[in-house]
């Protein structure tokens, strides 16, 4: 768990607040305040906070500055990243129902392209970090949980190994992978700001910052990117009910990122290749890792309306991760 230093709070104030306009701000969903340091930023600049935290050791703290304040903040004991699990029966914190945090927040549902019902703000852990944002792309490309009620958006800390990999290019070795495919066809990434790790505490026992380490990528920082969703999303082929198999093609034709569009076309035993990658203008030798995130979506509709190519190529594998990401 890392907490933000004081003089970071200004900064994040100043980021949230771009673009809004003069007069209180919206609601805010704030995820592991921790000792509210943020929070009262926040605050202070007008915005109404629920905050989620599923530490009992700050809880306190917390529950007494909201019992301090007239309504502008409430909090819940609960973790942003055990949203909705499949667990059956009544959930118990810190797990939490999606639908009565709304209820809670006063946000109603609206269609996708309308406006950002609701922006979200916190620290991603870096224990399993890629896992969580793995579990956030596929709740927003199958619209649930959050997603059900809009284009939901995120303000996030995150490593600075894992922005490089959602703002990868087509072609870069080890860098460009599924992950950055989805995540740039789903989301709109905007860096708002980088800090070091040297502006963030720790609560670990040892007192030191559990850094993770980085050999291929940069690491010094922190970086706040804001990922909004695309309101084109889903245009064309790609809906809510197949976004679980499109992602799935997509990281299986990264399986070997070096190996051709027309072996793996292949491999799904699809015939009348050459015919497609001329309709789709993609060169018959393109590498998997040289193609665009477009192209990916492109090819996925395109597949969608051939004879031969069937949902149940990855059918298991969706069941799977699915499991885990639960």
């Amino acid at each position: 768990r890392f907490i933000a230093c004081p003089q970071l709070a200004r900064t994040v104030q100043r980021c949230l607040q771009h673009g809004a306009g003069p007069g209180p701000q919206p609601v805010l969903l704030e995820f592991a305040p921790g000792p509210g340091i943020l929070t009262r930023t926040l605050l202070d600049a007008g915005f109404r906070v629920v905050a989620l935290e599923s530490n009992s050791h700050f809880l306190t703290d917390l529950q007494s500055l909201e019992n301090s304040l007239d309504g502008q903040l409430k909090v819940i004991h609960g973790d942003f990243f055990r949203l909705d699990p499949l667990s059956k029966g009544a959930l118990k914190p810190p797990a939490v129902s999606s639908d009565k945090l709304f209820e809670t927040l006063g946000v109603a549902a609206v269609p996708w392209r309308a406006d950002v019902p609701l922006k979200i703000f916190g620290i991603v852990p870096q224990q399993l970090e890629r896992n969580k944002l793995w579990r956030l792309l596929f709740t927003m490309y199958e619209c649930s949980s959050i997603y059900r009620y809009g284009r939901v958006e995120l303000n996030l800390f995150i490593s600075e190994k894992e922005y490089t990999v959602l703002t990868a290019k087509p072609g870069r070795s080890k860098v460009y992978q599924a992950l950055t495919v989805i995540a740039q066809l789903g989301y709109e990434i905007e860096l708002l700001h980088k800090e070091p790790w040297s502006s963030f505490a720790t609560n670990l026992k040892n007192g030191g910052l559990a850094i993770p380490k980085s050999v291929q990528l940069p690491n010094d920082h922190l970086c706040l990117v804001r990922l909004t969703p695309q309101e084109n999303l889903f245009t064309g082929g790609l809906k809510p009910s197949n976004a679980s198999t499109f992602i799935f093609m997509v990281k299986q034709s990264f399986a070997k990122p070096k190996s051709r569009l027309t072996d793996r076309l292949n491999s799904w035993s699809l015939d009348n290749n050459d015919a497609l990658l001329k309709a789709l203008e993609i060169p018959k030798n393109a590498a998997m890792r040289n193609l665009y995130p477009e192209d990916y979506k492109r090819l996925f509709e395109a597949l969608q309306n051939s004879d031969m190519f069937t949902e149940t190529l990855f059918h298991d594998e969706v069941l799977a991760s699915t499991r885990i990401m639960n």
